[in-house]
């Protein structure tokens, strides 16, 4: 196989009736006391989705066969559109340069990673935005917005910012920036309900999130 991820998206169309989100690991020991030792086993929450309340044709169910078989069940990762979270800002918000802080210029580094905050007074978390949608990407240096080809450019594939000169130093780097999850499958048998006349349904259709 060439290549253990696809830059293709899951059936936008699909996606948009799927339901899932973010999933946590923690251990919870409960003392002779009655307090709680909680610890976290994931330093990062993984992303869990179930795309088969999406499949309502039987057109629909044929896109996520060929999909799935392209895919060769949980060989290959691809692109899904999280419908809640996936703008560097509020869902119903087109993005603008100014959503998220990325880093600070020190007049060195050209290299920036995408990020997105989650919260901000107690502990915010950071998140790493690994498959952008690069044509949504506008950054700016210092509050002015960058010009994207001559002034930096963003690869699609990584979530990585590179400018053509380094920010000076102590000036603010901020982005904004539509996004997808990067995903794979999360079985190798897809079960098909073909009772209904004329419609297809695949009860469960199970994606999580995949590190790349």
């Amino acid at each position: 196989m060439a290549s253990d991820f696809h830059e293709v998206r899951f059936p936008l169309d699909i996606s948009l009736g799927s339901r899932g989100g973010p999933v946590r690991r923690t251990d919870i020991v409960t003392l002779a006391s009655g307090r709680e030792h909680r610890n976290s086993r994931w330093a990062h929450s993984r992303r869990r989705y179930d795309a088969g309340l999406g499949v309502r044709s039987i057109d629909a169910l044929h896109a996520v066969i060929a999909f799935f078989e392209e895919r060769r069940g949980r060989l290959i990762g691809f692109r899904f559109r999280d419908r809640t979270d996936w703008r560097s800002g509020p869902p119903g918000h087109e993005p603008t340069p100014f959503d998220q802080a990325i880093g600070t210029g020190d007049g060195v580094t050209a290299i920036y990673p995408l990020t997105k905050r989650y919260g901000a007074a107690y502990a915010p978390y950071l998140r790493m935005i690994a498959k952008p949608v690069g044509t949504s990407v506008r950054v700016a240096v210092g509050g002015i917005e960058q010009q994207v080809g001559s002034a930096f450019t963003c690869d699609p594939t990584t979530g990585v910012v590179t400018f053509a000169a380094p920010p000076a130093a102590g000036a603010a780097i901020t982005a904004g920036f539509a996004f997808d999850v990067p995903v794979r499958f999360d079985t190798d048998e897809l079960d098909i309900d073909l009772s209904a006349f004329e419609a297809g349904a695949i009860p469960q259709i199970p994606l999580v999130e995949i590190v790349v």
